[in-house]
């Protein structure tokens, strides 16, 4: 008996460590380019851009791990996406020792948002109809990925969604996984990935000394928290209510806050919860059990930490796997949390419109005044919600149940 229970413990870590490679692989092999555009705009050594890489993998791996162990929830951190994009033409024009200033007033932000609780008080107003709706249509570009790649190379997205298709049918549970060594061995046997130039060295953190400016504080801290909170806290905080979990943002956004002020003197931009690579972790092809997803949180968190010590080494080495690879992966992960999103949006028939709104408007992605299109999803839905409705407040609790029990 107790082999057969401690066999059974061994299993729940497989499918959610599997989730959290997957996670990690899309981030650093789908977004992380524009940190090193970035260090490239700011003239950056290599030994800077190592202490990076190291100082924000190593930042979001201990404070995903953390969050993950302490609330039992996948709560995944990274690094702000859109912070990473609009640095890039940032770092052209600002002294680095000044930038490095700006992201320690935007880490106090978060660290005072979070301590105040006005956060989490918005969050819990959106409409559950409408919070899968933004979802819905963040991962909308990621699931027509998975299948746009065949454009580019046919036969390596027709050999990932075959064998997905087949792992499905006879092992649900390690499809993902089962994609993942097929896509491997496919690129390995093609020779579609090179792994000559890949040298092993051990990233060195650099401390900057901060620079502070009122100029500087308008043209980057600012924008920096503005777009980090729309683009990656919201978004993210709703990729866990989805998902049935009910940790509060609050300590979410402070722990976050304080692991980006201790880490931006290292050249770290900021930390967040992740939003599109956390849905890998946080739905069922993660682990059926949801009290047991928690583990992918811990695993993601240590996956960072080996790539933060290894600076722009193991960061290269995900970049090197071809795009259509990465995207298709990404999509054939996530088809189950964008099938549930939309089941979500759709299952209540007084929010379905607001729901449908916020999913299309979310899926423009259209960019206005600096801020991403799942900010202008969320203020469609909530604007067409309180017009139709005449409250803000979801009254009736009967489908938030019926929400649940489906998760469960």
């Amino acid at each position: 008996m107790d082999t057969i229970s401690s066999s059974l413990r061994s299993r729940d870590f497989i499918s959610p460590t599997i989730a959290a490679l997957i996670s990690v692989i899309v981030n650093y092999g789908g977004t992380f380019v524009l940190v090193f555009q970035a260090a490239k705009a700011a003239g950056l050594s290599a030994e800077m851009t190592a202490s990076w890489v190291m100082s924000i993998s190593v930042g979001v791996g201990i404070t995903g791990i953390w969050l993950s162990y302490r609330y039992r929830e996948p709560i995944i951190t990274a690094w702000s996406t859109p912070g990473a994009a609009f640095l890039v033409s940032a770092l052209a024009v600002t002294p680095y020792s000044e930038v490095i200033g700006a992201y320690i007033i935007s880490a106090l932000g978060f660290i005072a948002l979070g301590l105040s609780g006005m956060f989490e008080r918005f969050v819990r107003l959106i409409p559950s109809g409408i919070a899968s709706g933004l979802l819905a249509g963040i991962l909308l570009k990621f699931g027509i990925s998975a299948f746009g790649g065949a454009e580019f190379d046919p036969l390596l997205v027709v050999v990932l969604f075959a064998a997905y298709v087949i792992l499905k049918r006879f092992t649900s549970r390690y499809a993902i996984i089962g994609i993942l060594i097929i896509g491997l061995i496919y690129l390995i046997s093609v020779k579609n990935v090179d792994f000559s130039n890949i040298k092993w060295a051990i990233a060195t953190p650099i401390f900057v000394v901060p620079e502070l400016s009122f100029d500087t504080l308008l043209s980057v801290a600012l924008p920096l928290f503005v777009i980090t909170l729309t683009g990656q806290y919201m978004p993210g905080m709703l990729v866990l209510r989805n998902d049935g979990f009910k940790t509060s943002a609050n300590p979410i956004l402070t722990v976050t806050g304080l692991g980006s002020l201790l880490a931006a003197p290292f050249g770290s931009h900021a930390f967040n919860v992740a939003a599109i690579t956390a849905a890998i972790c946080t739905g069922k092809d993660s682990h059926e059990d949801s009290n047991k997803r928690y583990i992918a949180g811990i695993a993601c968190g240590i996956f960072y930490i080996i790539v933060g010590l290894f600076g722009v080494t193991l960061a290269a080495l995900f970049l090197i796997l071809p795009a259509t690879f990465i995207a298709t992966l990404a999509g054939l992960a996530l088809l189950g949390t964008i099938g549930s999103s939309l089941a979500g949006a759709l299952i209540d028939p007084k929010g379905r419109e607001t729901a449908l709104i916020t999913f299309l408007a979310t899926a423009a992605n259209v960019t206005l005044l600096g801020v991403g299109g799942a900010f202008w999803g969320l203020v469609a839905g909530l604007a067409a919600h309180v017009l139709i409705h005449g409250h803000f407040r979801q009254k009736s609790s009967r489908m938030s149940r019926i929400k649940q029990a489906q998760q469960k």
